[in-house]
C-alpha cells in the first residue's frame, strides 16, 4: 500500500461553489489536471481554468436532467481501481479508464432544502445520487484517492500537497475518508429522517441519528471521561446554536445545564414579561418572572441563593446593564439571553471567564421533535415534551375553586415542574418559585425538600413568614396518597396543581377539601428522569 499518492487528476463536483475557483486555481498551478460537471465546470472555466468535462470520461452526455452524468465505469473505475494490483491496471487499460487521484464533491443541499419547508417533490430532487456514490467509491478506496467533502477542508488539502511535493500521504486519505464517510452517512440519516416524518412513521424499522463536530470537550461529565458536543443541523435557538461572546470554553456540564435553562426559560413568552430561570446540575434552583428583568433574576436568585451560586442563569428577553450588573455580584458561569445591550456586554467583559451566550432567539416550546437515550443495547426514542396546558385544559376537582391568583401562580408551578427531574415538586407565590423538591424516590419527599428549600429561603432572606404560605404546589405526576397534599397544606400552600389519575385520587381530593385546598388535575404527566 503506498504511503505517497501524487495527485495528477481531480474530479471536481461541487453543489456549494463556495472556494472552488481558488482552489481550482491552486490545483492548476500544481499541474492537476481538472475533471469536473455542470455548473462546478462552468465555475472554473469563468475562472480562467482548462477544465475536462465528465462526459469526456464517460462518453456519455449528462442526461434526465442531470440524474445521470457520473454513474459510470470511467468514473467509478478511476476511483476504485487498485493501482498496485496488474488485473485491475489491466482493465484500466482495457477500457481506457483514467485513474482519478483526488475527488472533490459536496452534496446536493438537503438538509437546507427541508429546512426551508419545500415541497415533497422538490425535496426528492435534492436527494443526490451520484456525489454520494462517488464518495463512497474514492473513500473505500483511501489507499490511492484523496476525498474532501468539505469546504473547510479546502486548505489542508492545499497545505498537505505543498508539504509532499504535489502528493498526499496515506494517514491523511484515512483522516478524509473518515469525514468522507461520516458525511454520506449523515446525509442519508437526514434523508431517512425526513422521509420517515413525510411518511408519519413513529417507528421506522430502522432508525438513524448524525451529527457535525462542535467542539471537542476537555473532558465529560467527569475528568476521565473522554466527550464531544455536536450539532444536529436544527438550529433550534438554545446552547447549540448560541454565539459565544467571551469566556472560557463551554464544559460538558456547562451545556448539560445551559440546555435546561433556556429551554425552560422558553416556555415564558416575553410579551407576558420578563423572567430568569437559574439552573444547577441541569435542575432548575429558582424561577421568576418580574416587572423588569433585574427584578426577574433577584427573585430567582432569592429561591435559592445557595444553589444559584455557580449556577446556570437564562433570560428570555434583552439583556439591559441593570440585569448584567445584578448577575454579576453572584459567581455564575454562564448567562444565556436571546439579546445583550452594549451596555451588559461590557460590563460582562470585567468577568473574562464568565461565558456570556447571545441566543438569537428563544426556542419554541411546542415545537414537535424528538428526544433520545441511550440505554445499554439501543436508543430510547420519543417525542419531545412538548406539551403544554392552559386554563381552559384543568378540572377542579376541589370544592373550592382557586381563585385568580392561585390559578396564576398553579400554573406558573406546572410549568417549572414540567423541566424538574422526577419526582417533581414545586412552590411558586406571586410568579416565582418558593421551593423546589427534585429528583427524589418518593413524591412525599420531594415535597418536604421543597418546604425545607423555603424555610432556607425565609432564613436567608429574614422573612417573618415562610413564603410557602399562601403558595401553589405542582407535581409532576399524581399523588398515590394524602400524605403528599398534606405536607404542601401544611407548608401553607393553598393551591394544588396535578396531573390526576391515581387508583386513590378520592381520598386525596378528600384531603385537600378538607385541609381547604383547592385542587385542579391537568390530565397531564410530566415525568422527567
Amino acid at each position: 500500500m503506498p504511503d505517497l499518492v501524487p495527485v495528477r487528476r481531480a474530479l471536481l463536483s461541487v453543489s456549494d461553489k463556495t472556494g472552488l475557483a481558488e482552489l481550482g486555481k491552486a490545483l492548476a498551478a500544481r499541474g492537476v489536471e481538472l475533471v469536473s460537471t455542470g455548473g462546478s465546470a462552468a465555475t472554473l472555466r469563468q475562472a480562467g481554468l482548462a477544465v475536462r468535462d465528465v462526459s469526456d470520461l464517460t462518453g456519455f452526455a449528462e442526461m434526465m436532467d442531470g440524474r445521470v452524468k457520473t454513474l459510470h465505469p470511467a468514473v467509478h473505475g478511476g476511483l476504485l481501481a487498485l493501482r498496485d494490483v496488474p488485473e485491475h491496471r489491466a482493465a484500466m487499460e482495457e477500457h481506457d479508464i483514467a485513474p482519478i487521484d483526488l475527488l472533490v464533491v459536496n452534496l446536493y443541499p438537503f438538509e437546507e432544502t427541508v429546512a426551508r419547508g419545500a415541497g415533497y417533490n422538490e425535496t426528492i430532487e435534492n436527494i443526490d445520487i451520484g456525489g454520494p456514490a462517488m464518495i463512497r467509491a474514492a473513500a473505500k478506496n483511501h489507499a490511492h484517492v484523496a476525498t474532501v467533502v468539505d469546504v473547510e477542508d479546502y486548505p489542508a488539502l492545499l497545505a498537505e500537497l505543498d508539504g509532499n511535493d504535489g502528493a498526499t500521504r496515506y494517514p491523511f486519505r484515512q483522516r478524509l475518508a473518515l469525514t468522507a464517510y461520516g458525511r454520506t452517512g449523515a446525509y442519508d440519516a437526514a434523508v431517512s429522517g425526513w422521509l420517515a416524518g413525510a411518511l408519519e412513521e413513529d417507528a421506522p424499522r430502522r432508525r438513524v441519528f448524525a451529527g457535525r463536530l462542535a467542539q471537542t470537550l476537555r473532558y465529560g461529565e467527569n475528568p476521565h471521561q473522554r466527550a464531544a458536543f455536536y450539532g444536529d443541523g436544527s438550529h433550534r435557538p438554545g446552547v447549540a446554536a448560541a454565539e459565544q461572546l467571551q469566556g472560557k470554553e463551554l464544559s460538558y456540564n456547562n451545556i448539560n445545564d445551559t440546555d435546561a435553562a433556556a429551554e425552560l426559560c422558553a416556555e415564558f413568552m416575553p410579551r407576558d414579561g420578563a423572567a430568569c430561570v437559574i439552573v444547577k446540575h441541569a435542575n432548575p434552583c429558582g424561577v421568576a418572572r418580574g416587572e423588569t428583568l433585574r427584578e426577574a433574576y433577584l427573585r430567582a436568585r432569592d429561591c435559592d441563593r445557595t444553589s444559584a451560586f455557580g449556577g446556570i442563569v437564562a433570560l428570555n428577553t434583552r439583556l439591559d446593564a441593570g440585569t448584567a450588573e445584578a448577575i454579576l455580584e453572584l459567581f455564575t458561569e454562564v448567562v444565556i439571553a436571546p439579546a445583550i445591550d452594549q451596555a451588559a456586554r461590557d460590563l460582562f467583559a470585567t468577568k473574562p471567564n464568565l461565558r456570556l451566550l447571545l441566543a438569537h432567539g428563544l426556542a419554541d416550546p411546542a415545537e414537535a421533535g424528538l428526544a433520545v437515550r441511550q440505554v445499554s443495547g439501543g436508543w430510547l426514542v420519543q417525542d419531545r415534551d412538548a406539551a403544554v396546558v392552559r386554563q381552559e385544559d384543568l378540572r377542579v376537582v376541589t370544592k373550592r375553586a382557586p381563585g385568580e391568583g392561585e390559578m396564576r401562580d398553579m400554573l406558573f408551578a406546572w410549568t417549572v415542574a414540567k423541566h424538574v427531574k422526577s419526582n417533581a415538586i414545586v412552590y411558586a407565590k406571586g410568579g416565582a418559585t418558593v421551593g423546589i423538591g427534585a429528583g427524589q424516590m418518593s413524591r412525599v419527599d420531594s415535597t418536604r425538600i421543597a418546604a425545607r428549600k423555603a424555610a432556607d429561603m425565609a432564613e436567608t432572606l429574614g422573612l417573618s413568614v415562610l413564603p410557602t404560605q399562601g403558595s401553589a404546589v405542582a407535581s409532576d405526576a399524581f399523588f398515590p396518597f394524602a400524605d403528599g397534599v398534606l405536607a404542601a397544606a401544611e407548608a401553607g400552600a393553598t393551591a394544588l396543581i396535578q396531573p390526576g389519575g391515581s387508583m386513590r385520587d378520592d381520598e386525596v381530593i378528600a384531603a385537600a377539601d378538607e385541609a381547604g385546598l383547592a385542587m385542579v388535575f391537568t390530565g397531564q404527566r410530566h415525568f422527567r428522569h
